[in-house]
């Protein structure tokens, strides 16, 4: 029962939290969409399917950062990657990304469009990064361990140097996270996440 009370109040942080910025951030969010069309034809947003709790898959929006045929270089690119334990694809100076999209990454800007993902309950303002059905079919037991909350938007490793942190690592933190999750520590890394992003270690 106090689970159930202490997740109901989370969703309604995660609620009121999401569409409280959502409208206050209106305004920005129209120029960023604005200034995307402008640099590089294509849509606004890209879409994703990841992996949520319990493996129930969902699509995942961000603002757009790179060129519109950049799954098509992907391939051509594996083999430049420079995420430890080869689970995750990351490279620096990253070919396929446009010139604002280099800055909405850093400051993790292309994220906020999973707002409405947290309004809509896929995702949590705090919690694991939700992966690719590429990324879980590679995860071991253990790994899987990741799914059994909702995924987020933040989390601990996103909050103490995001890429440069090993795989190996990202899931180490999650499962502490996910063993010790309480409201005050989702507070905790809220209040984190902004000077983190500010700083914009380990964002590529």
């Amino acid at each position: 029962m106090l689970l159930t009370g202490a997740n109901l109040i989370k969703r309604l942080i995660d609620v009121a939290g999401s569409l409280i910025v959502l409208i206050l951030l209106s305004p920005i969010l129209m120029l960023i969409a604005l200034l995307i069309k402008l640099e590089s034809p294509g849509p606004v947003f890209f879409k994703q399917i990841r992996v949520g709790k319990w493996g129930r898959t969902f699509e995942l929006y961000k603002f757009r950062s790179m060129h519109r045929d950049a799954e098509f270089k992907k391939e051509g690119l594996l083999a430049k990657n420079e995420m430890a334990g080869g689970v995750i694809f990351k490279i620096k100076s990253d070919p396929r990304v446009t010139r604002f999209g280099r800055l909405l990454r850093r400051y993790s800007i292309d994220e906020l469009p999973q707002l409405f993902n947290v309004f809509r309950g896929e995702m949590s303002l705090v919690g694991p990064r939700p992966p690719v059905p590429s990324e879980v079919t590679m995860y071991s037991l253990a790994e899987r361990q990741r799914l059994d909350v909702i995924p987020g938007i933040t989390c601990i490793w996103q909050v103490s140097g995001r890429s440069e942190i090993p795989f190996e690592k990202q899931v180490e933190l999650d499962i502490a996270y996910i063993e010790s999750q309480s409201l005050w520590l989702d507070i905790k890394l809220l209040l984190k996440t902004l000077p983190s992003v500010l700083i914009g270690r380990g964002a590529y």
